[in-house]
C-alpha cells in the first residue's frame, strides 16, 4: 500500500523518527523500511510533519505492522494516557478506574517502567505536584525531545511534554553565536537545545533541584561549555547580565508581566522576547502586549512578530507566545 513517508539519510533515522514523533506525525499502521542507505518513515499526517522535513515526504508501499497490544484493547475503552519518557500518566479521579488502566498499560506492549496518576494540581512557586505510584517505582525517567534527553524527577520539578512543539518552534529561531537568557529554565528544554544551536545560555530557575538537573542534561547533550546554569530568582541577574541578552524566554505564563522589568533590563540592543500569557479568549494578546510596551517605555522601539495560541488551557482561555523584538532608541 502506498503511503507518504518521509525519506532521510539512515544516519539520520532516530533522530528525525524521534522529531516526528514529538510532532505527532508517525503512522503506526505501516513499518519504517531501510534500502540503499535511506531510511524511510511513515507518516500518517502530512500536515504534522515539521516544515523543514516537508519537502523529504515521497509516496512509498509499506508494509503494515502488527500492532501490539494497546490498553484500550484490554480495557475495552480509550483511556487518556500522557507518555513521559517511560513514564505513563493517568488524569483519573476515580481510584479503582486508575488502577484498572495502570494494570492495562503494564499489561499491553508499551515500553513503560511507571504508571503515574496525578494526585493534585499544579502547586506553589516552584510548581510542582503531588503523584500516586501505580505501577512500578519512582517518579524519575529520562524524556526525548526532537533529538534531545532530559532527565527529571515529575515530583520534584515542572515538565509538560504537551509542549514539545512549542519549544521547538521557539528553538529554530536561534542562531549562533547568540547571547539568550532562559529566565524560568527548569531541566533545560529551551536551553540545551538552543546551546546545541550555538547559542550561549544564561538558564536561570527558582528551583534547586531543576537546576541540578538542568546541569546534568546540559551535560548529557555536550553543551555544557554554552549552558550557565543558576539557582535563583532572575530578578538577581539584572546587574551583572544587564544589556547582554539577544533572546529571552519567559516561560512562566501566570506571572511573567511581573518579571518585564528584570527583562528589558536584560536586553541588548535589539532583542526578541519569547513572552508566555494566559488569557481570555476575548482578548488573548492584548494584555500581553501592552503590559511589554509599558515595560519599554521609551527606551525601546517594541514589535510583536508573532501572536500565537500555544493551547487551550482553560474553558475560554488561552495560553499563547508573543515573539516581540525590541530595537533600543537613541532617547
Amino acid at each position: 500500500m502506498s503511503v507518504p513517508c518521509v525519506a532521510v539519510a539512515r544516519e539520520r533515522g532516530e533522530t528525525v523518527r524521534s522529531r516526528l514523533a514529538a510532532a505527532d506525525a508517525l503512522d503506526g499502521d505501516h513499518q519504517i523500511a531501510v534500502e540503499d542507505g535511506t531510511i524511510y518513515i511513515p507518516v500518517a499526517d502530512r500536515g504534522r510533519v515539521p516544515a523543514d522535513l516537508a519537502d523529504r515526504v515521497v509516496e512509498r508501499d509499506a508494509a503494515a505492522r502488527d500492532r501490539p497490544t494497546t490498553p484500550a484493547e484490554i480495557l475495552g475503552y480509550e483511556p487518556s494516557l500522557e507518555r513521559l519518557g517511560d513514564i505513563v500518566i493517568v488524569d483519573e479521579d476515580d481510584d479503582e478506574r486508575a488502577r484498572e488502566i495502570a494494570d492495562a498499560v503494564m499489561a499491553a506492549d508499551l515500553p513503560c517502567e511507571t504508571v503515574l496518576n496525578r494526585a493534585s494540581p499544579i502547586e506553589g512557586e516552584l510548581r510542582v505536584r503531588k503523584w500516586d505510584v501505580l505501577a512500578g517505582n519512582g517518579t524519575e525517567t529520562v524524556h526525548r525531545e526532537y533529538g534531545h534527553e532530559f532527565a527529571l524527577d515529575v515530583a520534584a520539578v515542572y515538565f509538560s511534554p504537551r509542549l514539545a512543539t512549542e519549544r521547538h518552534r521557539v528553538v529554530e529561531q536561534v542562531e549562533s553565536g547568540e547571547s539568550a537568557v532562559d529566565m524560568f529554565a527548569g531541566v533545560g528544554p529551551y536551553a540545551v537545545p538552543s546551546a546545541s544551536r550555538g547559542a550561549d545560555v544564561v538558564a536561570c530557575d527558582l528551583n534547586e533541584r531543576a537546576v541540578e538537573y538542568l546541569r546534568e542534561n546540559a551535560e548529557r547533550n555536550g553543551v555544557t561549555d554554552r549552558v550557565t546554569a543558576i539557582s535563583g530568582d532572575v530578578r538577581d541577574l539584572a546587574d551583572s547580565h544587564a544589556d547582554t541578552a539577544d533572546r529571552l524566554v519567559m516561560n512562566l505564563p501566570h506571572s511573567a508581566e511581573e518579571f518585564l522589568e528584570t527583562a528589558v533590563a536584560l536586553a541588548g540592543d535589539e532583542c526578541v522576547i519569547h513572552y508566555y500569557d494566559i488569557q481570555h479568549e476575548d482578548d488573548p494578546f492584548g494584555p500581553g502586549r501592552r503590559a511589554v510596551e509599558a515595560a519599554a517605555g521609551d527606551a525601546y522601539e517594541v514589535a510583536v512578530e508573532t501572536e500565537r495560541v500555544v493551547r487551550s488551557y482553560a474553558p475560554h482561555e488561552y495560553n499563547v507566545c508573543l515573539d516581540v523584538c525590541l530595537t533600543r532608541t537613541d532617547g
